[in-house]
């Protein structure tokens, strides 16, 4: 499980250098939703060694409120691009 949780760790360093670079707004957002949706998901199993049901329940409410909140911003950020 630790072996899996440092995996876990490595693959969140790919969105976060393609967030560093210069690119387009859209590119940025995919790469943070998908940091956000890999942090959940190491919470969540940092829960589940730790046997910790509130560490859980905040990794779901990061999940869930985390890729909403992106996708709000996106389409926000649609509309003032549309004007």
């Amino acid at each position: 499980m630790n072996g899996l949780l440092i995996v876990m760790i490595l693959a969140l360093l790919i969105p976060i250098a393609s967030a560093c670079r210069d690119e387009g707004v859209w590119e940025r957002m995919l790469a943070f939703a998908s940091i956000s949706t890999k942090t959940s998901l190491i919470v969540l199993i940092i829960s589940v060694l730790r046997d910790d049901w509130m560490i859980g329940l905040a990794g779901v409410l990061i999940l869930s409120m985390g890729n909403a909140a992106v996708m709000l911003l996106s389409q926000a950020l649609r509309l003032l691009k549309s004007d």
